[in-house]
């Protein structure tokens, strides 16, 4: 099961938990797991809406002191790690907690640790966190989508006092990810930093091939002048390629880009090591010809959104370039597993391509296949003619030829038939 938010009119931890009620969650459920937190002095409410002709359901934490207390992200970390919940469940209200830790220590200027909630830290905004992840589990949704979000203008009332929508932490939540925004001509907040970081830490910002099975409508307070909800669309993923058993994986990345005709060779190969070392993900260099008639050389560089302004200051501190260009870009990718093949010369490392559970290339990976060429004192090429002679017996072993049709498989009985991720 897979699910799309439409949050054409932002998202809030109360509008999440609406639109999962409204398709399909159990009310009794939800109300039992999270009678497992040890926090008390509140109701569960919720009601049906219709607006604009919309049906859904508005879900609400009614607070019998209205008067919170701050609570440090240590103290939230030990409540929801003493809370008897299942462990899918607290893992992810974690790692949502975290987000929101992440983003109001760089908001404020502080450690992670010395953060202290004022308003994602009381009864309410802890309900909506824990809730949204016992929806994921109790509905069995494997990933969650999202579309762009709505960027209004405005002031919000926090703890801090008046401040600019979005709110510094929610803005610092989804600059990380590289969320998409949209202008809207509302003024408000419609983004709250709850929302932000169930979005943040659990979706893609993507439109996914789904087949909808169920629809649901999660109402917010404020009234405009369409219908104040989140729309969720519930169903099954549909392959990408329409293979049976060929899934690719979807992620997101961020390409940078600069013109260099400035840097010596010497200082581009120092400038790969040090952006592989901060995280990029790729490095590559590629001639260029420029104005005047001027070689130079196009770095570009593929990063993970999150990391995508922390190496693009690396590029503009370490060459000589005065910019650089940024583009969000979508990958459709294979699955890759790193296995371990025993030779005669020791065990050797097997990078393995699949797509969904065919299994399609296999090839020795070269810095182990080089380790063991300088152990033996042997060339490379005898290496690796030796360890492809292994890998070729161990994939056809039981009679599999490379002209099937659906490609091959490993052997059952094989070191390389086990699942080891390469991350």
């Amino acid at each position: 099961m897979i699910a799309y938010l439409d949050c054409y009119s932002g998202i809030s931890g109360n509008m999440f938990l609406g639109a999962m009620l409204d398709a399909g969650l159990s009310w009794s459920g939800l109300q039992e797991m999270l009678a497992l937190l040890p926090v008390e002095g509140y109701q569960l409410c919720r009601e049906p809406v219709e607006q604009g002709g919309i049906h859904g359901q508005r879900f609400e934490v009614i607070l019998e002191n209205p008067d919170q207390p701050e609570r440090h992200w240590s103290e939230i970390r030990q409540l929801l790690e003493d809370a008897p919940l299942p462990s899918r469940v607290r893992e992810r209200a974690l790692a949502i907690f975290r987000t929101l830790a992440e983003a109001e220590a760089s908001v404020h200027g502080v450690a992670p640790e010395e953060v202290h909630f004022h308003e994602v830290g009381a009864v309410d905004a802890i309900i909506d966190i824990v809730g949204a992840a016992i929806a994921i589990e109790a509905l069995g949704i494997k990933q969650l989508y999202a579309s762009p979000l709505p960027l209004t203008s405005g002031m919000v009332k926090t703890a801090h006092g008046l401040l600019p929508v979005p709110a510094p932490a929610t803005l610092e939540i989804l600059r990380r990810v590289a969320a998409p925004w949209r202008p809207c001509p509302a003024e408000g907040e419609l983004v709250t930093p709850t929302g932000a970081a169930i979005l943040a830490t659990l979706a893609r910002f993507e439109l996914p091939a789904i087949r909808i099975e169920r629809v649901g409508y999660g109402f917010g307070h404020r009234q405009l002048p369409w219908p104040n909800c989140l729309r969720l669309c519930l169903g099954m993923a549909e392959r990408v390629e329409g293979t049976a058993g060929e899934e690719l994986d979807r992620d997101w990345v961020t390409l940078i880009e600069s013109n260099l005709d400035n840097t010596t060779p010497e200082l581009l190969g120092a400038l790969m090591d040090e952006l592989l070392a901060a995280g990029a993900l790729d490095v590559t260099f590629s001639p260029l010809q420029m104005k005047k008639n001027r070689p130079a050389t196009l770095l570009s560089v593929l990063a993970r959104p999150e990391q995508s302004e922390e190496l693009a200051r690396l590029i503009l501190r370490s060459s000589g370039t005065l910019g650089v260009r940024l583009q969000q870009m979508q990958r459709l990718k294979a699955q890759r597993q790193q296995e371990e093949l025993l030779t005669p010369l020791g065990p050797v490392t097997i990078k393995v391509k699949r797509l969904g559970e065919r299994v399609v290339s296999a090839a020795p990976e070269y810095e182990s296949c080089r380790r063991l060429a300088q152990e033996r004192g042997l060339p490379l090429s005898t290496v690796y003619e030796l360890v492809e002679q292994c890998l070729n017996a161990t994939l056809y072993s039981q009679g599999q030829t490379q002209a099937q049709a659906d490609g091959f498989a490993l052997a059952g009985d094989s070191p390389l038939a086990e699942e080891k991720s390469e991350h």
